[in-house]
């Protein structure tokens, strides 16, 4: 399916949903209204999952850290879909098995314990069990850890996804259920009705025309932008959210040379640590540092990278150098903002989603994680039902497929299509020149860039390297290599002309310096939270 323009949408539909926002929670918040039987509309100002959404650690997971805060409710809720995600997203979600390296027997102990109870929490969405292993075990399978001191590991199980992919497919499941979702439409104003919200303004980024929808509820699920719609409603309104920034550095997977993923439980400042095996590199983060400003292109700090780097450093046998980079992303969570106090860290803000009646017709869903999204959208409609009056219909996503899913996987690249891998195959089978890989050391295919344009809603070269084959997130100069070749290939898909194609390469490769990591601060420090 291509790109949904205003004038594909006939005038005067009363909307029973109008959702702004296509990340995590507003799709999935679509997937569940359009599956209920409501009539539902989502508009998203950018790519799907431009923002926080593709910029996680790629994890479907409990939670271990919040078991070790005690909160075993939110961490057996978010156990339970980890599981349905699994079952509902079969080509997307696998088991990922991940080490604690244990350094004194005081950790063994601990971590073998708390781990126990995560198993047992799972229940029937079990992943499997808990294991202690000895250090010549843990050297075994895991040959780049560090090996001074070492006692053993704990393995856990838990989830490993492609976040974007997921959203792409989901985005998908929506449309196919009955739903209209609009990437590149921005809302610029909220329709009101005295003090009742009645629906949005928008404008087309890529075409610029303007066109109003009108609805029974809108939801706003703009992640850290909620506080921008939450004004259009009332200019003086307090801020919902402030946005924590996460920051990933990828390297090549020959500094753990393991296909389990590594934790560390507590790093130097009280954090957890992953290093995640994702897309044949290594994936390591996350930071946590609380800012002033929001964006749709956050930019990692010098510090957030040092910090990053160092604590790998204590744990790999080879000191990864910023040289060794190929990648690093940033991401911003938006947290409910503090009440009272400072709230410097973050450590003390909400984790968890909140949902709130902001307005007459207007509900605001934030928070969260990828995990739990699909439950966010459950407890999203089921208040939208009540607070609009609308007929209440149960919720039917427990048990939904999301577009894609198959257990046919396996290694090859093209298995994270799902069942759409055999129209890919067809498209090079009628023309073997969409065989050609876009760039020799890597996989990824012509063929992949006219399917993403045809059927991903893929408008611009970002949006396929970034979101749709991730080149983007693991390797930068590569995905500049690859910019011009995907811009003549879109150029030609979408009947653009020469000056459009040299346009996206520019902007492009400006947008991927970003992402070559450069030893200087990024943002300015007005930006980070006093």
């Amino acid at each position: 399916m291509k790109r949904l323009h205003p004038h594909h949408i006939a005038e005067n539909i009363n909307w029973d949903f109008i959702i702004i926002g296509g990340g995590a929670t507003g799709l999935g918040t679509a997937l569940d209204a359009t599956s209920r039987g409501f009539k539902t509309l989502l508009v998203e100002q950018s790519d799907f999952a431009k923002g926080t959404s593709s910029r996680s650690t790629k994890l479907v997971h409990g939670g271990v850290r919040y078991l070790a805060q005690g909160d075993i409710g939110l961490v057996k809720h978010a156990l339970k879909e980890r599981g349905l995600l699994q079952q509902n997203a079969k080509h997307l979600v696998n088991k990922e098995e991940f080490l604690i390296p244990c350094y004194d027997w005081f950790s063994v102990i601990k971590y073998l314990t708390g781990l126990t109870l995560y198993d047992w929490l799972a229940g029937k969405y079990s992943f499997g069990k808990s294991k202690f292993f000895s250090k010549k075990e843990t050297l075994t399978m895991m040959p780049g850890i560090k090996e001074k001191g070492l006692k053993g590991s704990i393995r856990y199980y838990d989830g490993k996804f492609d976040d974007a992919r997921l959203a792409v497919n989901i985005a998908q499941t929506a449309i196919e259920n009955g739903a209209s979702l609009l990437n590149y439409t921005k809302v610029t104003g909220l329709l009101k009705s005295g003090d009742k919200v009645t629906g949005i303004e928008t404008e087309d980024t890529i075409t610029g025309i303007t066109t109003k929808y009108n609805g029974k509820i809108v939801i706003n699920a703009t992640g850290v932008f909620v506080d921008d719609i939450l004004q259009m409603n009332n200019p003086n309104s307090k801020k919902m959210v402030r946005p924590s920034q996460g920051v990933h550095v990828v390297l090549d997977k020959s500094f753990l040379n393991s296909q389990s993923a590594l934790m560390i439980p507590k790093t130097s400042d009280g954090r957890v640590l992953f290093a995640v095996p994702w897309h044949e590199h290594l994936l390591v983060g996350t930071t946590d540092t609380p800012l002033n400003e929001h964006s749709l292109e956050p930019r990692a700090l010098k510090e957030e990278v040092d910090f990053i780097m160092s604590t790998a450093a204590s744990y790999f046998n080879r000191k990864p150098m910023e040289k060794d980079i190929l990648s690093v992303f940033s991401g911003l969570r938006p947290l409910a903002a503090p009440t009272n106090g400072d709230g410097n860290s973050t450590k003390e803000i909400s984790r968890d989603h909140k949902l709130i009646v902001s307005a007459k017709g207007l509900i605001t869903i934030t928070g969260g994680k990828w995990t739990t999204y699909r439950r966010m959208a459950e407890e999203t409609v089921d208040l939208a039902i009540t607070h609009a009056g609308l007929e209440s219909k149960a919720c039917v996503t427990q048990n939904l497929s999301i577009h894609g899913s198959s257990t046919t996987t396996g290694d090859h690249h093209l298995a994270i299509y799902g069942s759409d891998r055999s129209k890919i195959e067809s498209l090079i089978a009628q023309d073997p020149s969409l065989g050609n890989k876009l760039n020799p050391a890597f996989p990824y295919t012509e063929a992949e860039v006219l399917w993403s344009a045809r059927n991903e809603m893929a408008e611009t070269v970002e949006d396929i390297l970034s979101r749709r084959l991730r080149i983007l997130f693991i390797n930068a100069q590569a995905a500049k290599d690859m910019a011009p070749r995907v811009a003549s290939l879109l150029a030609k898909e979408l009947s653009a002309d020469k000056n459009w194609e040299i346009n996206q390469i520019e902007t492009f490769n400006k947008l991927a310096d970003g992402y070559i990591y450069h030893s200087t601060p990024k943002i300015t420090e007005s930006a980070l939270a006093n």
